[in-house]
């Protein structure tokens, strides 16, 4: 047997477990590929570094567990990088599942690496249901929407929301996107009505649709998908997990590349050992 009918005939699992190898070693010895941050994450760490100590940041975390691993490096990361600005952060959620991860985030960041005091450096107001209405009512009161925050905590006695009302109080707002409602609302309600300044990080598979609102200044940063955390995470310079997932996708994307390189090798060689026979 020819060493192209070995290849035609391989068991399929031969080739599940290279791509298993592939993407399970970098995750445990992470090779450390060279990441080059693009204009668009660059944009967003640049908006964030302009803030001053004591400026307040509304942070919409709108995403859930299903997008974790591409969304919550990018929180993390904004969290990192607003606390060392000591910037006040008031997170706020329209998907019922990101309060607990948004908490999972403050708790590792703001608490214990930068011993940040909640209610006094960051509130986490939690989840409400409403969509773009609400979206609209914070531009209103933000007290009004939320009266207590998701522990049930009393918001107008908490000393970083005393001068906190609406929008005219922060200047900026970040949102972490898996979907509806999600960017696009929040540019559509938000970004022109009350002239705040939004980034945005988002799924991969939709940031395609966010890259005309950068280029036309509606967003001033955006961050897309695994790549785009993994590039925040550079340029913010703190541990993160995104790092290595890209590590794990590039070999597993290289190895998949080779075995169907391979292939098309194999079937040129069996039709023409086939127009020889």
């Amino acid at each position: 047997m020819s060493w192209a009918q070995k290849l035609e005939t391989l068991d399929r699992r031969i080739i599940f477990i290279f791509i298993f190898l592939a993407v399970l070693i970098p995750m445990l010895f992470p090779i450390g590929l060279p990441i080059v941050p693009g204009n668009e994450s660059q944009a967003f760490y640049d908006t964030i570094a302009e803030l001053k100590a004591g400026d307040t940041v509304y942070l919409a975390a709108d995403y859930d567990p299903g997008s974790l691993p591409e969304l919550q490096p990018m929180l993390e990361a904004a969290i990192r990088q607003l606390c060392e600005k000591d910037v006040k952060i008031v997170v706020g959620s329209l998907w019922p599942a990101a309060p607990p991860l948004v908490n999972r985030a403050l708790s590792a960041i703001a608490v214990d690496e930068f011993k940040k005091e909640p209610g006094v450096d960051f509130v986490n107001l939690g989840f409400k249901e409403g969509r773009e209405v609400v979206m609209n009512q914070l531009g209103q009161n933000i007290h009004d929407v939320y009266p207590v925050d998701n522990a049930g905590n009393d918001v107008s006695s908490m000393p970083i929301m005393r001068n906190v009302h609406n929008y005219e109080d922060m200047k900026l707002l970040v949102n972490v996107s898996a979907g509806y409602p999600g960017t696009k609302e929040w540019v559509q309600q938000v970004r022109s009505r009350y002239n705040i300044p939004i980034v945005a990080g988002c799924t991969a598979v939709s940031a395609p649709e966010y890259y005309p609102y950068f280029q036309s200044g509606q967003l001033s940063g955006l961050l897309g998908g695994l790549a785009g955390a993994a590039e925040y995470e550079k340029l913010v310079g703190g541990p993160g997990g995104a790092a290595k997932k890209m590590d794990a996708q590039s070999l597993g994307h290289v190895v998949m590349i080779i075995f169907i390189v391979l292939g098309n090798i194999v079937y040129f060689v069996r039709r023409n050992e086939g127009a020889t026979a």
